[in-house]
């Protein structure tokens, strides 16, 4: 199934190193705290995406990995940066931060009017990835300071810089896996490959955010280091957790991975065992007062248990996409402390929270802590099914999504073009249904690529269980992150949205008319009905997709769960198949 999606974003390198310059001026005259920290992290994330976009040019252009005078000293840049960091960690936020006089001749060395291609590293953005989860497992490692560091790019790029920091050593070296996903491999020109060979006694860091289903990144790196003479016992790893490697790993890549050293400082023993200037409830005690008793873990399906309704009503879930969440109990009332991202990521989530909780949309936020939204718990039972069919519900949800259209701020990536989708839809069709159901789809999408789209910062979640019906009104959960996810579709034209409500809420015709109606209203330009029409298909293809995929490895009773709902994409899609264009009708009772 096409699941996943790779968003990059374009950026000039002068551009990038014009605001991290910037950010460095104003967080040098900030008071020692939290907030310091996590700007100065978020500073360090920046430089790591701007190093990592020069080294992707220069290895386009090279067709290999190789040593310039650009791409040392961008790694100078960083690892001061990194040394930062890791001072304001280990002094518990405290104390003057002292910028080194060269970062400043770096970033104007580094200015060249040039096109990058930046990538978000997904820990940061949706797996509480932290840096300092690497400084501290590189403390612990014994590793010394002629260890030779190397970092995977994208996000290996700042994390390998935050293990060098920790130990001692020399700026890191990046590479970039290329090739198959399950097979990687690695080109390193001739003058690089000396200088990582030239220490015959050195240990050598591989540092990567993963393993995923395979782990041939990592292996991809020790494999070459290896078959150039190094022995595998001087070979470590720093990965993102303490897991094993995926189902597709090499027989070779397990048995290495299950004899070399991990060090993994994972983050539940970084915000939770450490002393308080450390700890998450400290940070978050800050905001809305003193906790009552220890946060409670909502993750991975959790939140269903403290929901205003039984067992056999929960809602599915895909810990895949979930972000760690909890719940703090205040005098106040109690708060959701979700993680939003790391740097620019979380800042964005916390300024459109903000924005929605205003307008009224979704509950009022009490601030952002170094990553982590903390938003009011509203504690209301779900929506019931006839809800959704009501006036004032249609008006409310066609408010809310002329809102987002209309009032966010244009996302920073672009989602999935019509080519794309009708490739997931092709795809995820025959996989599910086989090759007859795939042609006549391809029928009926034969005349829908050249509709005009508009990107906007749309839902992409408006499922049942997303809604809660509020003391002053209809809320929606979970209204942040989805159209800036790592699956493929990302922001698309709030026609989708639509689309998203007339599958998820059954309407009629006439109620998806209406919904069109007061978003058209609203947008101040018509949304085409034909549009709406073609990714309704879209939609249930990818939503098919997504939920069959769910499936692998989930425990018996969420199987159950899975499968009812991947079997109603399943007939809705299948019906719209048979029915003619326009012709869709509402037939809720025979739905499983």
């Amino acid at each position: 199934m096409l699941v996943y999606g790779d968003p990059k974003r374009g950026e000039r390198a002068d551009t990038l190193c014009e605001a991290i310059a910037a950010r460095l001026r104003e967080v040098d005259g900030r008071p020692p705290g939290l907030e310091r920290h996590a700007a100065l992290v978020g500073i360090f994330i920046k430089a790591g995406e701007l190093v990592q976009g020069l080294s992707d040019f220069e290895f386009e252009t090279l067709g290999a990995d190789e040593l310039s005078a650009g791409r040392e000293k961008a790694g100078v840049l960083l690892l001061d940066l990194a040394r930062l960091v890791a001072q304001s960690w280990s002094s518990g936020f405290s104390g003057h931060l002292a910028l080194p006089d060269r970062i400043w001749a770096l970033l104007q060395d580094l200015r060249a009017s040039r096109p990058l291609s930046i990538k978000e590293g997904e820990g940061y953005a949706f797996y509480a990835l932290y840096p300092e989860c690497y400084m501290e497992a590189a403390r612990r490692s014994g590793l010394g300071a002629n260890t030779v560091v190397i970092g995977l790019r994208s996000i290996g790029t700042s994390l390998s810089a935050a293990v060098a920091a920790a130990i001692g050593a020399a700026a890191p070296v990046t590479l970039r896996p290329v090739g198959h996903p399950f097979r990687r491999e690695i080109h390193v020109g001739p003058v690089l490959s000396q200088r990582l060979l030239q220490d015959r006694t050195a240990d050598f860091v591989i540092v990567d955010e993963g393993p995923g289903l395979s782990g041939s990144s990592l292996g991809s790196v020790a494999d070459w280091l290896e078959e150039h003479g190094v022995s595998e016992h001087r070979i470590h790893f720093f990965p993102g957790h303490g897991g094993e490697l995926g189902p597709q790993a090499s027989e070779d890549h397990c048995k290495r991975w299950a004899e070399r050293p991990r060090h993994v400082v994972e983050l539940d023993e970084l915000v939770f065992g450490a002393h308080r200037p450390h700890r998450l409830a400290a940070w978050v005690s800050e905001l809305v007062g003193p906790l009552g008793q220890p946060l409670q873990e909502i993750s991975g399906g959790g939140w269903r248990s403290v929901l205003a309704c039984s067992r056999h009503s929960w809602p599915p879930a895909d810990p895949r996409f979930e972000r760690r969440k909890f719940l703090a109990h205040a005098s106040g009332g109690t708060w959701l402390v979700k993680f939003a991202g790391l740097g620019d990521i979380g800042q964005r989530k916390f300024e459109k929270a903000r924005l929605l909780a205003k307008a009224g949309f979704t509950p009022p936020v009490a601030g952002l802590c170094h990553g982590f939204l903390v938003q009011k718990w509203v504690t209301a039972a779900p929506l019931a099914p006839s809800d959704f069919h009501g006036a004032e519900f249609i008006e409310h949800l066609g408010r809310y999504l002329t809102f987002r259209a209309r009032r966010l701020p244009q996302p920073a990536t672009r989602g999935a073009t019509m080519a794309m989708l009708y490739e997931m839809a092709i795809a995820n069709t025959e996989e599910a249904l086989g090759e007859a159901v795939a042609t006549r789809l391809k029928s009926r999408l034969s005349d829908g690529h050249d509709l005009p789209m508009v990107p906007v910062d749309t839902d992409n979640r408006l499922h049942p269980w997303e809604w809660l019906a509020g003391d002053d009104g209809f809320l929606k959960a979970d209204a942040l992150d989805h159209s800036a996810g790592h699956d493929l579709v990302g922001p698309q034209d709030i026609a989708w949205d639509i689309a998203g409500a007339t599958i998820e809420f059954d309407l009629s015709p006439d109620e998806a008319a209406a919904l069109r109606a007061i978003v058209s209203d609203g947008c101040s330009r018509a949304v085409d009905a034909k549009l709406q029409e073609i990714l309704e298909l879209f939609y249930l293809t990818f939503q098919l997709g997504l939920w069959s995929f769910a499936t692998c490895g989930a425990a018996a009773e969420e199987v159950k769960r899975l499968d009812s709902l991947v079997a109603r994409y399943r007939e809705l899609l299948l019906r719209r198949l048979e029915e003619g264009a326009g012709q869709v009708r509402s037939r809720r009772d025979s739905l499983p």
